[in-house]
């Protein structure tokens, strides 16, 4: 049976995300803005699910939630399972840049939705002169922000307030990840919120067969826990270290953006802290900060 809360059959598409916009407004503009006395923003990593997300009553209010527990941030970067493209890209940067509709065979409402974000020209040029020592940065002006950027960015920063840039991934070698991280880091001083958009487990096969579920959640338990004491080699090395990861993670693209966010923390080895922690479909969709 169809219903408003089943986010693959959904009575009225992004009817969900209609309903956070309408008591979520308010609240998301008269957030406090990050100021330098409040430190740096932590960085951040995101499971963001494609348009079913934006059905899912609990995880928008999740991700909205999370975010309504620090300061807006002046600029955000996102680095998304999305987008890979060696040398290092910028996303496009003007004002309203149209949105990359990345995904196919959903309703025609979500492609028509809209998520226009202020000018973030000085934030792409603070990105490449960070970034610009040692790597060509090149800049992609009609990119618009992929499904991994903006989908979870609706839910966080409904009012389209911040002015945002997508970064590329380098490569899908975990180790990369981890030291473009390292090299953002210090944009957390600015109030720039550092994004690792991915997922904890990105398996269409549990989808199709339920069964399989064990090897999501060993792959989520043995990532917490990895997390949480800090272990960068073991997480570095999940795919041989990793229960499930065949069923867990068949691809790279979604589980290391994760460490482009352990790189942003303050000092490698920093534990993370789980913000939303629950099954989604049988994946895991556990996002974290690390401080």
């Amino acid at each position: 049976m169809t219903t408003q809360h089943d986010p693959f059959h959904p009575a009225v598409p992004a009817g969900a995300y209609d309903n956070l916009l309408a008591h979520a407004l308010p609240r998301a503009r008269a957030q406090k803005t990050w100021e330098p006395e409040d430190g740096p923003l932590p960085a951040l990593f995101v499971s963001h699910g494609a348009p079913p997300t934006l059905d899912d009553p609990q995880w928008l209010d999740d991700l909205f939630t999370w975010s309504q527990s620090m300061p807006k941030p002046r600029a955000i970067v996102v680095v998304s399972a999305h987008w890979e493209n060696a040398p290092l890209a910028i996303s496009g940067a003007a004002a309203g840049t149209p949105l990359y509709y990345d995904f196919g065979g959903f309703h025609p409402r979500y492609y028509t939705l809209q998520y226009a974000t202020p000018d973030a020209t000085h934030l792409a040029r603070r990105i490449a002169a960070t970034l610009s020592d040692t790597t060509t940065v090149h800049h992609y002006a009609d990119r618009g922000l992929d499904h991994g950027a903006f989908i979870p960015l609706m839910a966080m920063y409904p009012a389209a307030d911040v002015p945002v840039v997508q970064l590329s991934m380098p490569s899908l070698d975990p180790e990369a990840l981890l030291k473009l991280g390292q090299r953002l880091r210090q944009l957390r001083n600015e109030g720039i919120l550092i994004i690792g958009s991915g997922f904890m487990t990105h398996s269409f096969a549990i989808m199709r067969n339920p069964a399989l579920v064990g090897h999501t959640k060993a792959f989520d338990e043995w990532a917490a826990d990895a997390l949480s004491h800090g272990d960068i080699d073991a997480l570095t090395d999940y795919r041989d270290k990793g229960p499930g990861v065949e069923v867990a993670h068949p691809t790279a693209d979604h589980f290391v953006p994760l460490l482009l966010t352990l790189g942003a923390g303050s000092k490698l080895g920093a534990p993370a802290t789980t913000a939303i922690d629950r099954l989604w479909f049988g994946n895991s969709i556990r996002s974290l900060q690390v401080a």
